[in-house]
């Protein structure tokens, strides 16, 4: 009887429901999300809280120290998304092979893309440790930032290699429907990160007081420590059917599938970027306050991009996962479900950007001048948040379905055609900072619209991985 009463509980138990299913994947995604950003967001915070003493025994202040470090992080940044296109190609060729039930073509993947990674790491910090100070010049660093950013990128750069081997094995456990493990892998990275920057920025504990250097050292060690446990993971007992294996031989045919999709993707990123840094320039031009309360918005800001990313991420995962499985219309249900998830929560933090400016900036930075130069932006920050949701998930979802090129369509549209013209036209006319963020928030209105058109055509349905 009581064999009998369990097995029945186990045919009338309901699977869950989609909302669940969506939200299940989602939420560790936005977990990882929250603390791969909260690295840069930790060292901005300990970096705007440069200690008087410190700032006299290393010579600058934490308002130049700020502009440093947010300088060299714009290029940390490029060089990161072009490991994270290479992760999108994977995620869709190994979600789409999940779907098939073929993991032997998810593992081949995982290593072949591990390879490309490398040699972009490798190529990176070679390039940034001969071209650093070209690069601060080249982004109009004033004479008392310039020698701060050269230290922060040349550091930063010794760990490429291991931050591509970290962004990518993530990007295949993702793709495996494994989200659980990249959040535990950040954590990690996070607690290394905060103790080694605490320590190094203002010398506490006994340590030296290192500042700048103190903040590259810090992150650099903690993405360093984090790529060598996941590989241990992936090499010992691997993770939701992935495991790594010593079989490090390129497979030609399986690049060019990572690439084919991928490739598109780090164009996007290019293009993005190379639009980005003619925009620093524009920034930099209103003087170190004005640049400096860009800076920490955007920090606060990248904490609001954290659903979306996370969702955009269970998107694609759940798109390449059905349409491996032959089921286009679950595809596309999931999607929809993931955007009303995340622009619910994106929307709920914008409302908190719009409300509490000041209170938010003077988090990161005790200045008053820099809250109130960065306040208007702030809240315009918060209006766009539900722009930023639709252009992130559904953009998730074409990117699963292997549909790179319609998100490089859409930044050479957007990015270079209205935020950068609209920008100069506010700056002529003296709006100063709030009309650079004026600028963004059309620029993403126009890349949301496009995103939503393009997956409403129903083309990625049919998209060949």
């Amino acid at each position: 009887m009581a064999l009998a009463t369990k097995q029945s509980d186990c045919a009338t138990q309901a699977p869950p429901t989609r909302r669940a299913r969506v939200f299940r994947l989602a939420l560790p995604a936005v977990g990882e999300q929250v603390l791969n950003t909260f690295v840069g967001l930790a060292d901005t915070f300990l970096i705007g809280h440069l200690s008087w003493q410190a700032a006299q025994q290393l010579g600058y202040t934490s308002t130049d120290a700020l502009n440093g470090v947010g300088l060299a992080n714009q290029v940390v940044g490029l060089i990161t998304v072009l490991f994270s296109a290479v992760g999108v190609g994977a995620t869709a060729v190994i979600a789409r092979s999940r779907g098939s039930k073929d993991m032997a073509s998810a593992n081949l993947a995982l290593r072949q893309s591990l390879l490309i990674g490398l040699g972009m790491g490798l190529l990176s910090t070679l390039l940034m440790l001969l071209l650093a100070p070209a690069t601060m010049d080249m982004l109009g660093a004033a004479p008392e930032v310039r020698p701060l950013g050269v230290e922060f990128l040349q550091i930063a750069a010794l760990s490429f290699a291991p931050a591509a081997v970290l962004f990518l094995a993530t990007s295949a456990l993702r793709g495996a429907g494994d989200t659980k493990t990249p959040l535990w892998i950040m954590l990690v990275v996070n607690a290394i990160n905060i103790l080694g920057s605490w320590l190094l920025i203002n010398g506490n504990l006994g340590a030296p007081a290192l500042g700048v250097r103190g903040t590259a050292i810090g992150a650099s060690a903690a993405r360093t420590v984090g790529a060598l446990i996941l590989l241990a993971i992936l090499l010992r007992s691997g993770r939701g059917g992935m495991r790594l294996s010593f079989d490090l031989r390129p497979h030609v045919e399986m690049i060019k599938r990572i690439l084919r999709i991928g490739a598109p993707s780090g164009l996007e990123q290019l293009v993005f970027q190379g639009a980005i840094l003619i925009f620093v320039r524009f920034v930099t031009g209103l003087g170190t306050v004005a640049y400096a309360a860009h800076n920490v918005v955007l920090n606060i800001e990248s904490l609001s991009f954290l659903p979306g990313f996370g969702y955009a991420i269970a998107a694609s995962a759940l798109v390449g996962y059905n349409l491996g499985a032959g089921s286009p219309a679950d595809a596309e249900a999931d999607v929809y479900e993931a955007q009303i998830q995340g622009t619910l929560m994106m929307s709920a933090l914008g409302v908190v950007m719009m409300l509490f400016p000041h209170q938010l900036i003077s988090l990161f930075t005790p200045d008053p001048a820099v809250a109130d130069a960065g306040a208007n932006a702030m809240r315009l920050a918060g209006l766009f948040q539900p722009l930023l949701a639709v252009n992130f998930i559904m953009s998730g979802g074409l990117r699963g379905a292997g549909d790179t090129r319609w998100p490089l369509i859409t930044k050479l549209i957007s990015t270079w055609g209205v935020r950068l013209p609209l920008i100069m036209l506010m700056l002529h006319l003296g709006w100063g900072l709030t009309g650079v963020w004026i600028g963004m928030t059309f620029d993403f209105g126009v890349q949301a619209t496009l995103a939503w058109w393009q997956f409403q055509r129903g083309k990625w349905k049919h998209q060949r991985v």
